[in-house]
């Protein structure tokens, strides 16, 4: 994961082993059910002064022997957000699509 700030906007980027189905199913559970809208691979929540962009690269795949698990890049860019109220987003994010096993 890598987090970087750009002129007042806080940016996130990660790999994820996901589809964009997969992705758009769990996404109101990560943005804790604020409203947000679609537009093909990008995902807009207005929340007053601050934004919340996210962006879904295309889905490849990485195969290890015979397993393969889709991998999607997605940039999430924070703008109007302070370091804490990003960093509380992205743990937010991080819980809602956490998968354990056992």
């Amino acid at each position: 994961m890598a987090f970087a700030a750009m002129a007042g906007t806080i940016v996130v980027e990660k790999e994820m082993a996901i589809t964009h189905a997969d992705f758009l199913r769990i996404l109101p559970r990560a943005l804790d059910g604020r409203e947000h809208t679609v537009d093909g691979s990008r995902i807009v929540v207005e929340d007053g002064p601050r934004r919340l962009e996210i962006t879904l690269a295309e889905t490849t795949e990485r195969r290890i022997a015979l397993l393969t698990l889709p991998v999607t890049r997605v940039r999430l860019e924070y703008r109007g957000y302070t370091e804490a109220e990003a960093a509380a987003a992205v743990a937010l994010f991080d819980r809602a699509y956490r998968r354990g096993g056992g």
